[in-house]
């Protein structure tokens, strides 16, 4: 059995996370505004690409937790 799933932009995914993480953490911010601007990973942020961006955030997104942390890192870690 075949699932299509189509993505969510990176965008959408970004203000889902600002609404379920108080605070954000300050190394990860930077990108989570960035994340504010992009459709898929693909686009570029300045001199940036998407990929990177999204990336980064992951790595600094360690004190992000719980079960929607979970589920929405998944969701980035399957678009890169």
């Amino acid at each position: 059995m075949t699932q299509t799933m189509t993505r969510r932009p990176v965008r959408e995914i970004a203000r889902e996370i600002r609404k379920c993480w108080h605070p954000v953490n300050y190394a990860a911010k930077p990108y989570l505004e960035a994340m504010l601007s992009l459709d898929s990973v693909d686009d570029r942020y300045g001199m940036d690409s998407g990929r990177s961006v999204v990336s980064y955030f992951l790595g600094n997104a360690s004190s992000f937790r719980g079960e929607d942390a979970r589920r929405i890192k998944a969701e980035l870690k399957a678009m890169l």
